[in-house]
C-alpha cells in the first residue's frame, strides 16, 4: 500500500510518524522532569516548615521548659507552653492564619497522647506503626488525599528519647498534679523510654504546584507541536516547489515526446538532483531524436 502512493502522501506520512514519534517521547521526558521539579519545590518547602518547627521545639525544651517547670507542681492548671509539641503546634496554627499558608498541615500524631487532639487517625497510625516496626526507618513521603485536594507530607518519627519525657508519660502517679486536673489520669500514660510513639508529620498542599506543572507541559507540548506543524507546512512547500513541480512537468515532457512533440524541453535552472535529471532527459531527447532522423534519412 505504500509503495503506491503518491511522493508528497509518502513525504507526509514519514514526517508525521517522525512527529508522532518526537511528540510522544519529548513529552513523556518534560512530564518527568516537570513533575520531579514540582515535587522538588513541595519538599523544599515542606523541609524548612519542619526544620523550623524543630527549632521551636528545640526552644522549649532548654529555654521555657526549665523556667516552668517548677511551676507545674504549685498551679491549678497545666501550663501546656512546657511541651515542646503544644509549643510547635500553636507556632504553626499562628502560621496558618496566613492565608498563604491556611492550607498547610503540621501535627505530632501520637497513639496515646495526652492532649486527644493530638490523637493519630488511621493513616497516621499505620505511619506511625511503619516506623515502631522499622527501627531504621527515618522519614517517610507521599501523597495524602483531601476534599481540597492533594497533600504532600514528610514524617518522621517521635520517639522517647529523655527520661524527663517519662515523668508526665509513665504513670499518673508520677505525673505532675496540675496536668492531672487538665487532662486526667486516662491518657498519655505508659510510654516508655526509647519507644516510637508517634510521628511528626508536617503537610503541605501539592495540587497547585502540580496544576502549575501540568499546565507548563501542557504550553510547553502546544509549542513543540506548532513548531513541528511549521516545519511540516515549509518542508511540503519546499517538497512541492522542488521536487514534486519539477518532476510532473519532466513527466508531462517525457509523455510529450513519447508521442513525437521533439520540441519540448525539460527545462530546469537548478543544479540540484533535479537540475541533472533533466540534464539527462535533455540529452537523451537529443539522443532519440538524432536515432529518429537517422532512421527516417532515406537510404542512399
Amino acid at each position: 500500500m505504500f509503495k503506491n502512493l503518491r511522493l508528497g502522501a509518502k513525504f507526509n506520512l514519514l514526517l508525521l510518524t517522525a512527529f508522532l514519534i518526537s511528540i510522544v517521547s519529548s513529552g513523556i521526558a518534560l512530564s518527568a522532569i516537570l513533575n520531579r521539579n514540582a515535587e522538588s519545590q513541595i519538599v523544599s518547602k515542606a523541609l524548612v516548615l519542619i526544620q523550623t518547627m524543630n527549632s521551636v521545639r528545640n526552644y522549649t525544651s532548654t529555654q521555657v521548659n526549665p523556667q516552668l517547670a517548677p511551676r507545674l507542681e504549685t498551679e491549678a492548671e497545666f501550663l501546656p507552653q512546657t511541651v515542646p509539641g503544644y509549643s510547635a503546634r500553636e507556632v504553626f496554627e499562628h502560621l496558618r492564619t496566613n492565608k498563604d499558608y491556611a492550607d498547610f498541615f503540621y501535627k505530632e500524631a501520637t497513639l496515646n497522647p495526652t492532649n486527644l487532639r493530638d490523637k493519630a487517625d488511621s493513616f497516621e497510625s499505620d505511619l506511625v506503626q511503619r516506623f515502631r516496626n522499622d527501627s531504621g526507618l527515618k522519614e517517610l513521603t507521599g501523597f495524602r488525599s483531601f476534599p481540597g485536594g492533594d497533600l504532600f507530607y514528610i514524617a518522621r518519627p517521635i520517639a522517647v528519647g529523655k527520661e524527663s519525657c517519662l515523668r508526665c508519660h509513665s504513670t499518673p502517679e508520677a505525673a505532675p498534679k496540675s496536668m492531672l486536673a487538665s487532662y486526667g489520669r486516662e491518657n498519655g500514660f505508659g510510654w516508655k523510654l526509647n519507644e516510637i510513639v508517634g510521628a511528626q508529620i508536617i503537610s503541605v498542599p501539592a495540587q497547585e504546584i502540580v496544576n502549575s506543572a501540568r499546565q507548563s507541559l501542557l504550553f510547553v507540548m502546544l509549542a513543540v507541536c506548532s513548531v513541528f506543524a511549521i516545519a511540516i507546512l515549509l518542508i511540503n512547500l519546499l517538497l512541492k516547489q522542488a521536487v514534486i513541480k519539477p518532476l510532473r512537468r519532466m513527466a508531462q515532457v517525457a509523455q510529450d515526446v513519447s508521442t513525437g512533440k521533439m520540441e519540448s524541453e525539460f527545462e530546469q535552472t537548478s543544479h540540484d538532483e533535479i537540475g541533472v535529471l533533466a540534464e539527462a532527459f535533455n540529452r537523451m531527447k537529443l539522443s532519440l531524436a538524432m536515432a529518429m532522423e537517422m532512421l527516417n534519412r532515406p537510404d542512399k
